[in-house]
């Protein structure tokens, strides 16, 4: 390796990066910018922070319980080396914050503290972690990029001695217009404006409001809407912060009213958002100290370097998180753990977005967010100093998943090989997400609902509750009729507690809880893989643990908070799925013959319903449909209270409203329109089967031990296909696949 070689590679690549990013400007450089792109530089800290959003872009998504739109900077695609930090569904948050913002663009002002409120682990810190990374990403895009500015002051070497403001009697610049690109020891103080102000706030204001509207030609406030641009009463009112104040009016005085002599001082530099170095971003944990004061720059050796001009001023610098967080984003975690006299200083800044300190007052541009869990908000709210701030909080509820797929999602990011040291087993995190949200589902309340839909919605059991929601999967019991109504007000049932203080979604066993009992599961030595079994012990023991998860004291109503049961649910279903999943890799029957057995009937069906005649492929005559051969595949799939002939015209008009949907489908997705009766049709095939499967899974189980050379040529051939087929199909290995059908037998196939 040429190391010098490496390294001037490297630095050509920086310096080429510096350079064409424009790092450096001199205050004309960047007006020129400006003026280019002027409403990308006029931004405000609440329309940059929507910027971001949209520029990460948006989707619709249709879901059970309605249609909902996925802001895509929550799904870190910017980023894959943060997948596992990717937020898991919260697309009506993502909504809401959406919302706040717009509002505050609107008004010109951020106006609000933004609380985010719901129980321990619910995403509250993630959804913010994901907006600061979303800002540092776009941040350092051309789109996205900020400016602040410094004072450089330069040498009296180069400016070849004097007296005066510090720079001698030949500070005239000459051909030197701005120093602002003077490196080295060329400089003998640079200055940085604690506060990063905007580089327009060195411009006078009334010549700044008319540069602002003649350039960015913004939209009234009154009726403006999202795609309006607003100005900012940051840029339209707002001043130097006090330490660039004291700089620029002293190099003004000194300079006899100059004001283009001053700007030669003015250095800007582009900045970038950083979590981790609080630039523009900054999160404030619980405290008990302000979250800004200030220190004196001129007590510090390193003014020496300063001017003359400016050696009699006792400059002050700010300081704190809110200072670093100023032109970003501050996020106060936990906010109502603090003492309220901590925090009290919020309700003017929220407000009027300045924080006042000893000796002046600070003027803010940044979204202030704060998070806290519901036990502390409903303290807060009992509290006399609640009234004052009730005005100045946007609230935004922010509720565990009920969705049990977009639960699993989160297990299946962070619970891999890589962090568990040992393969993860099909639906280990499955039967956990599963049991997750079992434990956050209320009873519905009847009382709301009018007519069949009260009655379909009393009997709703918890687990048809959860299929409801996450696949819009009705109970097998009901008619079609009844299926689809209850489909139809899925998303009633989705936001029937929106109102109540004990909403759907604020207790049950959060994500962390569950993170913590997978790894757990996966600490057995003997164990090969994470298994849905081990998962299920861990459950249990969480339910015996009552004393720490408050959750399990819930009164058990009509089947819903019992988590013991719950448990017990999550083992029924997993055996359900490797049920299913073992048939067919054993290929006793295949999909394509469920389907083609049900078009021949629905082609029975349509003709029935139609009055139409069938030809008879055998005779070639044409007669009425076969009943007898509809009634046999209806003995199987319609539901038994229903009647036949309702189920069959039910059947066609499900079809119908299908293809009105779909005008552009080649084909008919039978499965998804009627999982359902699909399912009833595999199982009563796998019904009649039983003894070939107790046979097969018997073969599996020998090749599996020692007993490999008893199986004949055929018997073995059939095992390692299906071995296969539990591999690349549902992603088993021989030790995971071993379990599950050593426990299917034992649970359901003995004797």
């Amino acid at each position: 390796m040429d190391a010098r070689r490496w390294l001037s590679n490297v630095g050509s690549g920086v310096k080429g990066a510096f350079d064409e990013n424009r790092s450096i400007l001199s205050f004309e450089e960047w007006l020129q910018a400006f003026g280019e792109a002027p409403r990308r530089h006029a931004r405000s800290s609440a329309q940059y922070l929507r910027d971001v959003l949209d520029h990460f872009g948006s989707e619709e998504r249709d879901t059970p319980v309605g249609r909902v739109r996925r802001w895509k900077l929550f799904d870190l695609a910017f980023e894959p080396e943060a997948g596992a930090l990717r937020v898991a569904g919260q697309e009506e948050v993502q909504a809401a914050l959406y919302r706040a913002l717009g509002t505050f663009v609107r008004s010109g002002r951020v106006s609000k503290l933004i609380l985010l409120h719901g129980p321990n682990g619910s995403a509250k810190s993630s959804l913010v972690a994901a907006l600061v990374r979303g800002m540092e990403a776009y941040s350092r895009t051309s789109d996205g990029a900020l400016y602040r500015f410094h004072w450089v002051f330069p040498s009296e070497r180069r400016l070849k001695g004097g007296a005066g403001l510090g720079f001698g009697p030949r500070a005239d610049p000459g051909d030197l217009p701005s120093w602002a690109h003077l490196e080295g020891d060329a400089i003998d103080a640079r200055l940085s404006c604690p506060m990063k102000d905007h580089p327009l706030l060195l411009v006078p204001k009334e010549e700044r409001r008319r540069l602002l509207e003649e350039r960015c030609r913004p939209t009234s406030r009154e009726g403006a809407s999202e795609s309006d641009f607003v100005l900012s009463d940051y840029l339209l009112e707002g001043d130097l912060c006090p330490t660039c104040r004291q700089v620029h009016d002293a190099l003004l005085a000194a300079y006899r009213g100059d004001w283009l002599k001053v700007l030669r001082h003015v250095q800007v530099e582009r900045f970038y958002v950083s979590g981790r170095y609080q630039q523009g971003a900054v999160t404030v944990e619980p405290q008990h100290y302000a979250d800004a004061g200030y220190r004196q720059i001129t007590a510090d050796r390193s003014a020496a370097a300063l001017p003359a001009a400016l050696h009699s001023l006792a400059l002050l610098e700010p300081q704190g998180p809110l200072v670093a967080a100023n032109r970003g984003l501050i996020e106060y975690s936990d906010l109502l753990k603090r003492e309220p006299e901590a925090f009290k200083y919020l309700l003017g800044t929220s407000e009027t977005a300045r924080v006042t300190l000893d000796h002046f007052v600070l003027q803010l541009d940044l979204v202030l967010v704060a998070s806290a869990n519901e036990k502390q908000l409903s303290a807060f709210k009992e509290s006399p100093e609640f009234p004052s701030f009730k005005g100045r909080l946007e609230l935004v509820r922010v509720p565990y998943l009920r969705r049990a797929s977009v639960e699993q999602e989160i297990y299946d990011r962070q619970i891999t090989p890589a962090a568990v040291g040992k393969h993860v087993a099909p639906h280990a995190t499955r039967v956990a997400a599963l049991w997750a949200v079992l434990t956050r589902l209320k009873r519905p309340v009847p009382e709301r609902y009018r007519g069949e839909v009260r009655d379909l919605v009393e009997d709703l059991a918890p687990l048809e509750k959860l299929r409801l929601y996450d696949v819009g999967a009705a109970p097998d019991r009901l008619s079609l009729a009844q299926s689809k109504l209850l489909r139809a007000h899925a998303g009633d049932l989705w936001h029937e507690s929106d109102v109540y203080p004990s909403y759907e979604g604020r207790s049950g066993a959060s994500a962390r809880e569950i993170k913590t009992a997978l790894f757990n599961a996966a600490q057995d030595p003997e164990a090969r893989c994470l298994g849905p079994l081990a998962v299920l012990e861990e459950l249990a023991a969480i339910c015996r643990d009552k004393s720490v998860h408050d959750f399990l004291s819930q009164e058990v109503v009509d089947g819903y908070h019992d988590h013991d049961e719950f448990v017990r649910v999550a083992e029924a279903d997993y055996l359900d799925a490797i049920d299913d999943e073992i048939r067919d890799a054993m290929g006793l029957v295949s999909e394509a013959q469920y389907l083609d057995l049900f078009e021949r009937y629905l082609s029975l069906v349509s003709h029935w319903v139609k009055g139409e005649k069938v030809r008879n492929p055998v005779t070639g005559e044409y007669g009425p449909p076969d009943e007898q051969r509809m009634i046999e595949l209806e003995s199987i799939v319609k539901p038994v209270p229903e009647d036949r002939r309702d189920f069959r015209r039910g059947l066609v008009s499900t079809v119908g409203a299908y293809r009105l949907d779909h005008p552009d489908a080649a084909t008919i997705d039978y499965v998804a329109i009627f999982p359902d009766l699909f399912r009833r049709l595999k199982d009563h095939f796998y019904d009649e089967r039983k003894r070939q499967l107790r046979r097969s899974r018997e073969d599996v189980l020998r090749y599996l031990s020692d007993e490999r050379g008893s199986l004949d040529e055929r018997a073995r051939r059939h095992v390692e296909d299906t071995l296969r087929n539990l591999r690349d199909r549902h992603g088993y290995c021989e030790a995971c696949a071993k379990d599950a059908i050593l426990f299917l037998l034992r649970r359901r196939y003995e004797g």
